[in-house]
């Protein structure tokens, strides 16, 4: 199969017969270049707890599914924004491992969310470079499902402008499990075990560590997020409910990250020599 050259926005065609399933109509052309921000630059990796559908419904008098719904719809305006920003990483916290004990038809209304964001954002997210991740355990969702992600990392393999993780069945403590466990398999000795060996079998393995971490919905907790990469993130929450986190709020995100100063350990009297 004969190769093509990466458009300069990050992104790499498709070869003829490997279009992504998707709504019909072209996708519509996204900003090239980060946006000029004022002060610090954006975080390279930025990881936002979506919480708050089901309040943002019931305070409209609207289903739960209706809430979830909104909070899939809004999905493209993030992501968009955040790759707009120069954001190089997007974490979306979208299914915990907890959530499978929510009632029976939330779980599956919820279940159908990945295939159908899949199906719908697929196309305009590969046209302007974005590659596609999933984080979790793939091993309780159906086949097709799991056949939709495969397919859709695949495709997105080669973009390089953003990485869009999408969290859906996942859980913090069970991929440090998951890492010990490939560690064993792997039959590496306890005394080489190093942060480093840890950090390259979780699941988000390559790439870097959350500086920012978001929740929506004004609640403050961390919900098995994260727990091993989040050592040094910092943390904002927002008042708005997952729906109404537009461009304004992703704004007010980035513009509290850009006011922190971040000394990893390390005194302010070393921070202060250092910027000299």
């Amino acid at each position: 199969m004969p190769s093509t050259a990466a458009p300069s926005n990050g992104t790499r065609s498709a070869a003829a017969g490997s279009e992504p399933s998707a709504a019909a109509g072209a996708a519509q052309p996204w900003a090239e270049s980060a946006m000029p921000r004022p002060g610090a630059p954006a975080p390279r990796h930025v990881a936002i707890i979506m919480d708050g559908n089901g309040r943002w419904a019931k305070q409209r008098g609207l289903s739960r599914k209706a809430g979830h719904d909104a909070g899939a719809e809004n999905l493209r305006r993030v992501i968009r924004h955040m790759a707009e920003a120069g954001v190089e990483c997007l974490t979306l916290y979208a299914f915990s491992t907890e959530n499978w004990s929510r009632p029976k038809q939330e779980v599956g209304w919820l279940l159908r969310m990945p295939g159908r964001f899949i199906k719908r954002e697929l196309r305009e997210l590969h046209e302007n470079g974005i590659r596609v991740r999933h984080l979790g355990r793939l091993d309780r969702l159906s086949r097709s499902l799991q056949k939709q992600v495969r397919e859709a990392e695949a495709l997105t393999a080669g973009n390089t402008r953003m990485t869009v993780c999408i969290a859906f069945n996942y859980g913090g403590r069970a991929e440090i499990v998951d890492a010990v466990r490939a560690l064993v398999a792997d039959g590496v000795p306890a005394e080489t075990i190093d942060e480093a060996a840890i950090a390259s079998r979780l699941y988000t393995a390559g790439l870097p560590d959350p500086d920012l971490i978001v929740r929506t919905a004004g609640e403050m907790r961390l919900s098995n997020f994260l727990m091993w990469q989040s050592a040094y993130s910092e943390y904002y929450v927002s008042d708005a409910y997952w729906p109404d986190f537009d461009e304004h709020e992703v704004e007010r995100a980035l513009a509290a990250f850009g006011g922190r100063e971040r000394r990893f350990g390390r005194a302010p009297e070393q921070e202060a020599g250092e910027r000299a």
